[in-house]
This record gives structure tokens, sequence and C-alpha cells, in this order.
């Protein structure tokens, strides 16, 4: 580990933590390019298999920028990513809530609000189109997340895990026909 690896990941994932408009996933397609292509710290096989143990695991799954901080540094990567993706939006959040609390009322409130909610969504879909690039799933893939997205769209208490199963059954069965 060298020093100058903790402070290029402060560096890197400070101004993702400022950005995060939209949570954790709006900043996927921005840590994936940066942790791949810019610093080349992973692969990008490696890159969805550290978002794929993110998401499995306990917690935020912006956990992703803990495990490429242990990839690149160890214990103190893992701690310096972690402090640098979490502490600066958590102040930045704190303060804006704090002011704005002030001011609930007043139309620009509510226009600020609902002006940032295309921004976060934007974000997001740039981070599932990331994630589909790099996995080379290519159309079986996206139509099995549009199919996804419909089911829960208008059956929205319909069971996560049953979602899950059907995805991989219909991965399986398309992938058999085609041997």
């Amino acid at each position: 580990m060298r020093d100058d690896d903790l402070v290029t990941l402060i560096a890197v994932f400070v101004p993702f933590s400022l950005l995060s408009i939209g949570g954790g996933s709006a900043i996927i397609a921005g840590i994936q390019h940066e942790s791949v292509a810019v610093h080349g710290w992973i692969s990008s096989r490696e890159f969805i298999d550290l978002f794929a143990i993110s998401r499995a695991a306990p917690g935020p799954g912006t956990m992703l920028a803990t495990l490429i901080g242990w990839k690149v540094a160890g214990w103190w990567g893992a701690l310096a990513a972690s402090l640098a993706l979490f502490l600066p939006s958590s102040l930045l959040c704190y303060g804006v809530i704090k002011v704005s609390n002030a001011h609930k009322a007043k139309r620009w409130h509510k226009a600020m609000r609902e002006g940032l909610a295309p921004v976060g969504v934007g974000l997001v879909i740039a981070g599932v189109i990331s994630i589909f690039r790099l996995s080379g799933g290519g159309l079986v893939a996206a139509a099995i997340a549009v199919a996804s997205a419909a089911i829960l769209t208008w059956m929205p208490r319909f069971p996560t895990l049953g979602i899950l199963v059907l995805g991989a059954a219909t991965t399986s069965a398309l992938y058999s026909l085609g041997d």
C-alpha cells in the first residue's frame, strides 16, 4: 500500500459522495468508469464480481467502494474509500435537511425536490446501463430486466424472490435452448 493510493481513493470517492443524488445506485456508472477505465484498479470482470458481492452482502449496495478500496490498498484502502463515500454526503445531507426543514412551506422547496427527482432517476439508469454493458447479458438480460420491472410495476406486492426465480429460470431455459 502506498500513501498516494489512499489519497487517490479519497479523491475519487469524495466527489461521488457529494453527487449521489438518487442514492448509491446513481453513482455506479461513475465508480465503474473511474475504477476500471481511468485508474485500472480492477478489470471489468472484477467490477461485476465486486458489484454482485456488494449487492448480496447486508448493508448498502455502495459497499462496492469498500471492496474496491480493499482491492487497491487493503484495510486502509477499504476504510479510506468507505469514509470518502459515506461521510461527506452524510454531513451534507444533515446540513441541507436542517436548513431545508425551515422552508418546507415555500414554493422553491417543492420545486427543488421535484426538480432533483429526474436527475436521480437518470443517474440510476446510467448505472443500470453500465452494468448491462459490462455483464454482456445482451438482449436476454435487457428483456428479463424489462419484464421484471413490468411485473413489479403492475404487481408491487409480488415477492422479490419470485422475480429472481423467474429471471433465473427464464435465463436457464433460454440458454439451454441455444445449446
